[in-house]
């Protein structure tokens, strides 16, 4: 198992992590700060220091069962190697940004029209995320866009919660997708609450207040079905 720091301190930039094993796919450490992607947000990528000051690219990382797994050159690092893992942060950070602000959109769509979430994305400072709705028009996107914007100069404050699996599905409406991608027998759930407008569980980074997103601008919508339509945004500073 690795410890994964980020699920409790989405701000943490590095941290010192021992090499508990090498495999073909990379090396898993006894802890990390590096994101494993997943629900649509990209794993992160950076370097990992060595105790003689050479710096180990970290191209990829991934996660399955609680072990992290993060791709660097083959025959870099060995089983007890002490490294410094430090994650590209600019980058980490634009995530945080576009998740929160497609945590907002999904909560205001939720409490305005109760529309469910069919899927979504992001790259930094770009997402996309699909609803389930019948219709949709330049008048309601307009009408969306300023209300997710109330919500960032709102500055609402978001927090990070893992909970017994019991405690956390008894919350109504804790999965605001239409299909419960939590795996089964999942022992505590991580949720992520903007406090007064959306409460639901998530893996993802996210930053501390919607404050601190930026101006979220719709550029553009599309219809992926009969009652699936989909809508993108763009952050902005």
């Amino acid at each position: 198992m690795t410890e994964q720091l980020y699920n409790t301190d989405a701000y943490l930039r590095e941290c010192e992590a021992v090499v508990t094993e090498v495999t073909k796919a990379g090396v898993i450490l006894d802890q990390t700060v590096f994101y494993a992607g997943g629900g649509g947000q990209p794993n992160d990528t950076g370097v990992m220091v060595t105790g003689g000051g050479t710096d180990i690219e970290v191209s990829k990382v991934s996660g399955r069962g609680g072990v992290i797994v993060h791709t660097v050159p083959e025959g870099s690092l060995s089983a007890g190697d002490a490294v410094t893992c430090r994650i590209n942060w600019e980058t980490r950070h634009q995530l945080m940004r576009t998740h929160t602000a497609l945590h907002i959109l999904c909560g205001v769509v939720w409490r305005d029209y109760g529309a469910q979430v069919t899927g979504g994305n992001m790259t930094p400072l770009k997402g996309r995320m699909d609803f389930e709705f019948e219709n949709m028009s330049a008048e309601l996107t307009e009408e969306i866009e300023n209300a997710i914007n109330k919500e960032v100069m709102a500055d609402r404050s978001i927090e990070v919660t893992i909970l017994p699996r019991a405690e956390a599905f008894a919350i109504p409406d804790l999965i605001r997708t239409k299909i419960n991608l939590l795996p089964e027998g999942i022992e505590q759930v991580r949720t992520v609450n903007i406090n007064g407008l959306d409460l639901q569980a998530d893996g993802g980074t996210h930053v501390a207040s919607t404050a601190e997103v930026g101006q979220i601008k719709i550029v553009g919508h599309q219809s992926k079905g009969r009652i699936n339509k989909r809508i993108r945004i763009e952050v902005t500073d």
